[in-house]
């Protein structure tokens, strides 16, 4: 049965509807994050793509549920006025775990990154949460220490992350060696080579492999029943009709990454400007991959919520 949500959290927290019925039930949810919807992609596509993806989710039996934070609430499930807000409202800011306690005391908007989806998905009593891509250890991050809270939120919080791989403006190699020593299940599905975001290859093999999403479910129904804190991230490879192969979105993140350093940007500024250069310097081809795996993200952890929802009984 569906643990209830303490009163405490649930001070702080909008349960859409559809959402609350949904885990009520035990029927399976999925969880959404808001950054790609307000500082991942340019307006109407933002909204287009979120509206499309909540019924990805739904086609593939599962009850979808967008995670932000609007006027200091927790909001578990979102309207489509909200949606809209979310897409267009410059006071949006976003959002880490570290900026939560700020937010909902100030009464504020945020769109909620991985690691903060991921947390509020875990006090909602959600499980398994689709993104694009995770973030991780930046190039040169041994001089800079820039390395994404969603690793160290991987480490502790109890919930599975499909994303297509770590974006491929990070430091692969690094980021997997870090949710090693975490103690992260890096699982990648139907392939023993690590993706890399718009690319189904990255050059670094997989740590772990499944072959279908029930026994993707099966992790994580032996990893939480024995007790093993901490999430799980689930690589699924971009389709391969939409990947922009590594030899040549390669050199266009270099070009990137070397105007981003001319201009001097740093932190939470950085993945939304190479996100959104790359866009300009691709000709919108990484925004057309960028909805490809987000989509099909959304259809993989659907279908894993609701293998794990029948292990649960």
């Amino acid at each position: 049965m569906p643990t209830p949500i303490p009163p405490q959290i649930a001070q702080f927290m909008d349960l859409h509807p559809e959402v609350a019925a949904a885990l009520s039930a035990g029927h399976p949810v999925v969880a959404l994050e808001s950054t790609i919807i307000s500082h991942g992609m340019p307006y109407p596509q933002n909204v287009k793509m979120a509206v499309d993806v909540e019924a990805v989710v739904r086609e593939n039996g599962a009850t979808p549920a967008t995670i932000a934070v609007l006027g200091g609430r927790l909001k578990v499930g979102l309207t489509p006025d909200e949606l809209e807000q979310l897409a267009t409202d410059r006071r949006v800011q976003k959002i880490s775990t570290r900026d939560l306690p700020f937010t909902v005391a100030l009464g504020g908007h945020g769109a909620t990154t991985v690691a903060a989806t991921m947390r509020i998905a875990a006090l909602a009593g959600i499980r398994v949460f689709a993104t694009g891509g995770t973030g991780g250890v930046h190039r040169g991050a041994p001089e800079t220490m820039d390395i994404s809270a969603d690793l160290a939120e991987l480490a502790r919080t109890n919930v599975c992350v499909v994303s297509a791989g770590v974006k491929s403006i990070l430091d692969i190699g690094l980021t997997l060696e870090v949710l090693e020593t975490q103690g992260v299940p890096a699982i990648t599905l139907r392939a023993t080579e690590f993706p890399a975001f718009y690319s189904r290859r990255s050059g670094f093999p997989s740590p772990l492999t499944v072959h279908s999403e029930a026994q993707a479910a099966q992790v994580l129904h032996a990893k939480w029943t024995l007790g093993l804190t901490g999430g799980v991230l689930l690589a699924n490879p971009i389709p391969e009709d939409a990947e922009i192969p590594a030899a040549e979105i390669g050199p266009q993140i270099e070009r990137a990454l070397a105007d981003m350093a001319a201009l001097g940007l740093t932190g939470k500024d950085t993945t939304p400007y190479l996100l959104s250069r790359l866009v300009e310097i691709t000709g919108g081809r990484s925004l057309d991959a960028n909805i490809a795996l987000v989509r099909h993200n959304a259809a993989v952890a659907a279908r894993v919520a609701a293998e794990y929802a029948a292990l649960q009984g």
